[in-house]
């Protein structure tokens, strides 16, 4: 404030003229930084109002506890009034607190002066106050008459968005009850948020948990108590209701609620399982009240990151809000708020194993990967979860605990292309295995031991599975050394090694099988040959010394034993070709170009070969003809 400001220390009947004063800041350049910097809409204009209303009705019932809490907002051709039942002001409250930016307007300190009341009974702690709704007003005038020294005259305080304002007092009959009424003038082009259905839907939106009786005209604001607090008569009513709360809100029916009751964290609410999957990577928003007004739809800290199968609807009274008032202040607090909130949802689902199984199946068909994401970290939530998490098996889908009982050791594979390598063929031997490819899988596997002692893991490599085949009589293997030279010689420009074996099932002819480090060399090999001198040098020099993929031939397959009896060293290396292409694509595997060129080259040889053949017998036959 301007230190010549005059001020009228005695109450006065009439009204008292004052000269216009300014505030101590630009007031325009407030309003560009309220409306672009610190606000993401105009909208919470009337959050301030509301605000400031619940406080000073706070402020009030703490010296009179009987005193009425009432708000009332009326709106109508571009003006706003908003009257509260509240502390009121006198003319230097008028002077100290509206009228200077840094100290805050909702008396929280100020008018309590001499009550024992603690900062956190107050909403807005953040000076901020009536100014902010020189975002949608081009004048604001505030009537006021203190609840603490009744026999102080009203005080009118009107301010322009020019920075100017002026203050004076008025006859007691201008404001008989204390309390406090504000004016707010639309500025140009900001008529529409002074509307009465625009006001009343941003006051049901920020206030509908308010404690106080708030009304827009005539209209019903609160709506308490919230539903989670509310009495049902059973369970099944509770869930309904909190349902349609939730398609209300939201808009989407959820598959469950969870309740989130801290009274230690002062937090009362309710979480509403999505019924449909969600990526883990979307940050998922909540909804937060503080004590009753709302502060945020978009709180995203609010939960652990595992918990992203929820969305959240509370009342808090602990969480210290942003300057703005539209997020949350990350601070210890939070942090034990989400850890608590983390446990009531852990809680829920170690109830629902426990109890309500039809529920967990019906949850767990659509959020299973939130579940994995908190189990790999949690070996309790892992123990109890094992019966009812879903894996992909060479058995089928099953739960790690169903198929630990039927394999003695749990082989898996780190990704989904290995895992269909060697599905089929370690299905057929007998072999076990988990598909750990997708998210979280393999993690869990490899936890499997600390929770069930005794259980044997270990992952399967292309070692494994062939080491799993039966070996070919050494006497028929020698027999076929010629055609076996010939497919390694065909296939040794792609790093790839042809062995002979016996398995089943009979109808798959040959076994592509490689593991990490063998893709790893071969994808060196490959940027070496196309790189120039100095990289090739320095790929050149991180070669190792993995073993190479392999191509496995069934030699139990009858067309392996056509192919191994050709003498045509050509023909065998174009079926050899053909029988390495047709294996990748029996394995999903994503072609490189040699690998599609290779298949190009093999079909069109097959197809000379074929053609080649019937065109000689077509031409002895006419031969013998004439």
């Amino acid at each position: 404030m301007d230190s010549q400001t005059s001020k009228s220390s005695q109450p006065s009947q009439s009204p008292s003229p004052q000269s216009p004063h300014t505030f101590q800041v630009d007031l325009r350049g407030l309003v560009d930084l309220l409306s672009h910097h610190l606000y993401s809409s105009p909208r919470v204009y009337l959050r301030e109002l509301l605000q400031n209303a619940v406080d000073a009705i706070t402020a009030r019932r703490a010296e009179q506890p009987d005193a009425p809490g009432l708000v009332r907002l009326y709106a109508e051709a571009g003006t706003l009034r908003v009257e509260d039942t509240g502390v009121g002001l006198t003319e230097s409250d008028v002077h100290s607190l509206l009228a200077t930016i840094g100290r805050s307007s909702k008396r929280a300190e100020e008018i309590a002066d001499g009550i024992q009341q603690v900062r956190s009974d107050f909403l807005g702690q953040f000076g901020i106050g009536l100014l902010a709704c020189f975002v949608v007003a081009e004048r604001i005038r505030v009537v006021s008459r203190s609840a603490r020294t009744p026999d102080a005259a009203p005080v009118e305080w009107t301010a322009s968005d020019d920075g100017s304002y002026t203050v004076r007092t008025l006859p007691h009959a201008a404001r008989p009850e204390p309390g406090t009424t504000v004016h707010l003038v639309a500025r140009a082009g900001a008529g529409e948020w002074l509307t009465p259905e625009r006001v009343l839907g941003l006051a049901r939106d920020f206030g509908s948990l308010l404690p106080y009786d708030v009304r827009v005209g005539d209209e019903a604001v609160t709506d308490l108590p919230a539903p989670w607090d509310r009495p049902y008569p059973s369970p099944a009513n509770r869930r309904v209701a909190l349902a349609r709360h939730c398609h209300e809100l939201f808009g989407f029916t959820p598959l469950d609620s969870i309740e989130l009751n801290v009274p230690l964290a002062g937090i009362r609410g309710v979480a509403y399982v999505l019924p449909s999957a969600v990526s883990p990577a979307q940050r998922a928003t909540h909804r937060v009240h503080l004590k009753g007004m709302l502060l945020t739809e978009r709180a995203e800290q609010l939960l652990p990151d595992w918990a992203f199968f929820v969305r959240c609807v509370l009342d808090t009274d602990s969480l210290r809000p942003t300057a703005s008032r539209e997020s949350l202040y990350e601070d210890e607090t939070l942090a034990a708020v989400r850890e608590a909130l983390g446990e009531r949802i852990r809680s829920w689902l170690t109830g629902l194993a426990a109890g309500a199984p039809e529920r967990l199946a019906a949850f767990l068909a659509v959020h299973h990967l939130g579940v994995k994401s908190l189990a790999r970290h949690d070996r309790e939530m892992l123990r109890t979860m094992l019966p009812w998490l879903p894996f992909e098996t060479t058995d089928g889908q099953l739960s790690l605990e169903e198929f630990a009982q039927r394999h003695p050791v749990v082989h898996f594979t780190r990704t989904v292309e290995e895992y269909r390598q060697v599905a089929a063929i370690a299905s057929a031997q007998g072999v076990g295995v988990v598909n750990g490819g997708y998210t979280y899988d393999s993690e869990l596997v490899e936890a499997l031991p600390s929770v069930r002692p005794g259980t044997v893991v270990a992952e399967l490599d292309a070692d494994t599975v062939t080491a799993h085949l039966d070996a070919v009589d050494p006497a028929e293997e020698l027999a076929l050394s010629a055609f076996l030279a010939a497919a390694r010689a065909k296939l040794d420009p792609l790093a790839c090694d042809v062995v002979l074996r016996a398995f089943h099932p009979l109808s798959v002819p040959a076994l592509h099988l490689d593991d990490r480090a063998a893709r790893h060399e071969q994808a060196r090999a490959e940027a070496e040959d196309q790189a120039d001198d100095l990289w090739a040098g320095i790929l050149g020099s991180l070669r190792g010394s993995t073993p190479r993929a392999r191509l496995v031939l069934n030699h139990l397959n009858p067309l392996i034993r056509r192919i191994s009896s050709l003498g045509d060293p050509e023909l065998i290396g174009t079926a050899t070709e053909s029988l390495y292409g047709q294996a990748l694509l029996m394995a999903q595997r994503p072609l490189r170009p040699a690998d599609t060129a290779l298949l190009n080259r093999s079909f069109i040889g097959l197809l000379e070969w074929a053609t080649h053949g019937d065109s000689d017998a077509t031409g002895n036959s006419s031969g013998g003809g004439h």
